[in-house]
């Protein structure tokens, strides 16, 4: 608790109270995005964000930079929600939409596209067209950090956006796909914020691990599959490949309850 909350101050949305304030109050998903993006908590990454907008990427001269924070995108009876890191510099942060704009996002894309939880291979801006089936992307951080690394208070900090998205999602949310490590780090304590028992020792994190949360008196039972992160890194020395990334989808989608598409193959 923050000095404005003691006081019966309602934290304004440049005090670190502002999440943890907000965010848990919000009845509805287009309520919490729409606070997700006037949220300016992180000084570091408020002043990293709207810099990059100023200097920008050569390729990107002609852009309006979002420099927002990146609400979570996808409909709100979501049976999976797939959990990244934190918007990229000159993807989300460009754009404005989760996972937008990078090489990162189309390899994402592309799966979910396979599977038939993507209207379409790629997401190039907001307004494209892409629609998502059956699941919604999010993050534990919502701004683009310096060097892709928040910082564990920046992380903590905006915890309780992504607690609330979860709790919002829970009536029908089947199965949580957490890509990497750090996703996975933070997710874990996000998960018991919002209800459900994660066991102890902390279940490890590696690609095609799969942890079920049991059922509680407030949540429906939960799976939480891992994935390597889809970074250009990973995916350009073969770490993740397409169809390693397809498989946690297609695996995500049948626990999630959702529909094959009629012409989906193995890549």
């Amino acid at each position: 608790m923050d000095g404005s909350e003691a006081a019966g101050r309602v934290p304004g949305a440049g005090e670190r109270g502002f999440p943890a304030h907000h965010a848990p109050r919000c009845e509805g998903l287009g309520e919490l995005d729409a606070l997700v993006t006037q949220c300016r908590a992180c000084p570091r990454l408020v002043a990293w964000r709207e810099e990059v907008a100023e200097v920008k990427r050569a390729a990107f001269r002609d852009w309006d930079y979002w420099a927002r924070p990146v609400p979570g995108f996808g409909p709100p009876d979501a049976t999976v929600a797939v959990v990244g890191l934190a918007p990229a510099a000159h993807g989300g942060n460009r754009t404005g939409r989760m996972f937008t704009g990078d090489a990162t996002g189309d390899f994402l894309f592309a799966a979910l596209h396979t599977v038939g939880l993507a209207s379409q291979p790629t997401a190039v801006h907001a307004d494209d067209g892409l629609t998502l089936h059956g699941v919604r992307l999010t993050s534990p951080v919502h701004c683009a950090p310096p060097a892709n690394k928040p910082t564990p208070a920046e992380r903590d900090t905006c915890r309780p956006w992504l607690a609330a998205e979860l709790d919002l999602l829970s009536p029908g949310l089947r199965v949580v796909v957490v890509l990497g490590g750090f996703g996975w780090q933070a997710v874990l304590p996000v998960l018991v914020e919002a209800g459900w028992h994660v066991p102890r020792p902390r279940p490890a994190f590696g690609h095609g691990a799969h942890v079920v949360l049991p059922a509680t008196e407030r949540r429906q039972e939960l799976h939480l599959l891992g994935s390597y992160h889809p970074s250009q890194r990973n995916t350009f020395t073969g770490r993740l490949t397409m169809p390693m990334l397809v498989d946690v989808v297609r695996e995500a989608a049948a626990i999630g309850g959702l529909p094959a598409p009629p012409e989906a193959g193995r890549p």
